[in-house]
């Protein structure tokens, strides 16, 4: 994975197209969410980072929708600051 300086490689750019395939969820709540995410923010993260929303992303839709949607926190704390993450890129004007 590279970093945020660094140029993408092959490797990196199909990482990149498997995760933005795992960000799609078939939940529109979710899908409004994680794609715009995973096409905008995802390659710039530090690879902790990337590998971070990998392991985010292999939760049940149900608890990504319960975090997402602030009504419960998630047990793994270190979801925590990535779903404050998601949710501002949420929020950034178009």
């Amino acid at each position: 994975m590279a970093s945020s300086n660094a140029p993408l490689t092959d490797a990196d750019l199909i990482n990149a197209k498997r995760v933005f395939w795992h960000s799609r969820r078939g939940m529109l709540e979710l899908d409004l969410l994680l794609v715009p995410f995973s096409t905008a923010v995802f390659t710039k993260l530090p690879a902790w980072d990337q590998l971070l929303y990998v392991e985010f992303l292999e939760q049940e839709d149900q608890d990504l929708f319960k975090w997402l949607m602030g009504r419960e926190e998630p047990a793994d704390t270190r979801f925590i600051v990535l779903i404050e993450q998601i949710l501002a890129h949420s929020r950034k004007p178009v």
